[in-house]
């Protein structure tokens, strides 16, 4: 197994940014659920598109896995996911903190505050933990997929790789998140057009945004001097090494 010791001027703004992204998808955007009216009327879902507000960070989480993977390498990625990972837990169990702590009786605003927050920050036990172990998952699938085929492909047809990292990774989040977290709670029908609808709005998200991240990419591997081959890379998700 071979090391990257370098040091990149831009990797660490990458990884604040990712773990942003992902804070935001997993405590803003579950806090609102969206509804689209549609023209025309779409099998299974009617002439209504209802998904949560977080649909909107989270392809941008894989975007920035993808441009991780491509310039620093598939340990590099890991490292970042990590990260994210960490933050993900942190905020969880210091929102449940927040929650349960008694609110001052002097501050009359609390009694307006305290339900709002356990309804913003609160979730169930189930959609907090399909969160966290469908992101896991997912991303180490994405990331591994985009460093595979990178060497499958010798570097070329960029947009193969994102894209179809994508579909697996966002594939694998959205098999684990919904049966979790929705499983007996919806019913089959639904559960099935909610996941299918929010896969096919994500990987939309990674093709529409394909020329950016050309552009991304491209400009990153100038700027560092980097185009990352993982030849001898362990692909163990249980490391920090680089």
């Amino acid at each position: 197994m071979t090391t990257n010791p370098r040091h990149y001027r831009y990797y660490d703004l990458l990884m604040a940014a990712f773990v942003t992204v992902l804070l935001c998808s997993n405590l803003i955007g579950p806090g609102k659920v969206c509804e689209i009216g549609l023209p025309f009327t779409v099998p299974g879902l009617g002439t209504l598109l209802i998904f949560g507000a977080g649909n909107i960070f989270f392809p941008l989480s894989y975007i920035f896995g993808d441009v991780l993977t491509e310039v620093y390498g598939y340990a590099r990625a890991r490292k970042v996911i990590w990260a994210g990972f960490g933050a993900i837990i942190f905020a969880t169990i210091m929102s449940q903190v927040i929650i349960r702590l008694p609110p001052s009786a002097s501050e009359p605003f609390n009694a307006v505050l305290q339900p709002a927050i356990e309804v913003a920050f609160g979730g169930t036990w189930r959609i907090v933990v399909a969160s966290i172990v469908a992101f896991w998952i997912g991303d180490f699938v994405n990331a591994y997929i985009m460093a595979r085929m990178k060497l499958w492909t010798a570097g070329r047809y960029l947009w193969t790789r994102t894209i179809g990292s994508t579909v697996l990774g966002q594939g694998v989040d959205s098999l684990v998140f919904y049966p979790i977290a929705f499983y007996g709670i919806w019913n089959t029908d639904t559960l099935f057009a909610v996941l299918l609808f929010n896969f096919a709005f994500k990987v939309g998200v990674e093709v529409v945004m394909t020329p950016l991240t050309y552009l991304v990419i491209g400009w990153l591997k100038q700027a560092e001097n980097e185009d990352y081959y993982d030849r001898d890379t362990d692909f163990t998700p249980f490391s920090l090494e680089d």
